[in-house]
């Protein structure tokens, strides 16, 4: 009895842990957005240290270390803002996955999904030291990007698995097909999001809803807009591409955006009629309307800080939003054991 109520204690820390990482990890994503947005990436010019050391140095420190890359101390405390926070993530990670090994034996405890979050933050914590020494190369910056949404996704799927662990609940939801497409939508918006802003390209469109007052131009260069091969070497800060293949990506996300929206309304109407989805879908409209105005406002209002923070929160609100309506379409394929009226009075005088 006392080993039952210890593991049910364990089962309501890991939930409570797994929720408080799903906010911090919105946190280190939106921090990492900053970073990007006020070209701060490349603040500390190694990793995991700033001019070798694990603070911001002085200037003198910072020119011995690097003569070639003048210190500037506010973008290199962005960066090792940045670089803490991910730190305290990774720690949360790993005490979830010491959880999990010892409640390995708990019938319908997440253990390899917690074991693939800590493997997600490992992967993006590579990534993070990537963007770095390979000069924030537009492929490795888009990953980090989409690694950041990833870890976000496991930490919720895995607080929702803990608490339907805590419940006794030992099947895993199944969301339906309809549902997988429409994240994988997300997932490839996310995608273009992060090649439009490592690219730069984020104000290759002037206004909205033509590019360049024209509905179809052809300086659109596809082919050297999405050349996902540029070589390594080059510092891309600020990019190497010239307008018409930033036009073309820039193009491009808008159209991945109506897609997404598309494959929204779908889901919507398909499903509607589940009660306990419907509010969920409801708002995943909403959250789609104000992730698009956001995305229009940038543009028109070329591209001001906050609002372009503001996008990033709203992608990840949206996927956060979907992630609940398909773990509340996924209700509907779980078998849940019948509680007879006799179980019930037994349960209540033992």
């Amino acid at each position: 009895m006392m080993e039952a109520s210890k593991n049910a204690r364990r089962i309501r820390l890991a939930a409570n842990l797994a929720g408080f990482g799903v906010l911090f990890t919105l946190l280190v994503v939106l921090v990492g957005a900053g970073t990007r947005l006020v070209d701060a990436g490349l603040g500390c010019p190694d990793w995991p240290g700033c001019y070798g050391t694990l603070v911001v140095p002085d200037g003198d420190r910072a020119a011995a270390f690097a003569p070639d890359a003048p210190l500037d101390s506010f973008k290199a405390w962005v960066e090792m803002v940045h670089r803490y926070l991910a730190t305290a993530l990774g720690l949360m990670a790993l005490i979830l996955a010491w959880v999990a090994f010892k409640s390995r034996k708990t019938p319908g405890y997440p253990v390899g999904l917690s074991f693939l979050l800590l493997f997600a933050v490992c992967v993006q914590g590579a990534f993070g030291a990537w963007t770095v020494t390979l000069k924030l190369w537009p492929q490795v910056v888009t990953l980090h990007l989409l690694g950041g949404f990833t870890v976000l996704a496991l930490f919720f799927w895995l607080q929702r698995r803990l608490q339907a662990c805590a419940r006794g609940e030992q099947e895993a939801r199944r969301p339906p097909l309809l549902w997988w497409l429409v994240l994988l939508l997300l997932a490839g918006q996310v995608a273009l999001g992060g090649w439009t802003s490592s690219n730069y390209a984020g104000l290759a469109c002037g206004g909205f809803p033509t590019c360049n007052q024209q509905w179809w131009s052809e300086q659109l260069d596809f082919t050297e807009g999405f050349h996902v091969t540029q070589e390594v070497g080059p510092n891309y800060l600020h990019g190497q591409l010239h307008a018409p293949a930033r036009t073309a990506i820039h193009w491009t996300h808008r159209v991945g955006a109506l897609a997404l929206g598309v494959g929204l309304v779908f889901l919507f109407f398909l499903y509607l009629r589940q009660q306990r989805a419907k509010p969920w879908l409801q708002l995943l409209l909403v959250s789609y309307g104000v992730q698009a105005g956001l995305g229009v406002a940038t543009v028109i209002w070329l591209l001001p800080l906050t609002l372009a923070i503001l996008h990033t929160a709203g992608a990840a609100l949206l996927l956060l939003t979907l992630l609940m309506t398909g773990w509340q379409l996924g209700f509907s394929g779980l078998k849940v054991p019948k509680v007879t009226l006799t179980e019930v009075d037994n349960a209540q005088f033992q």
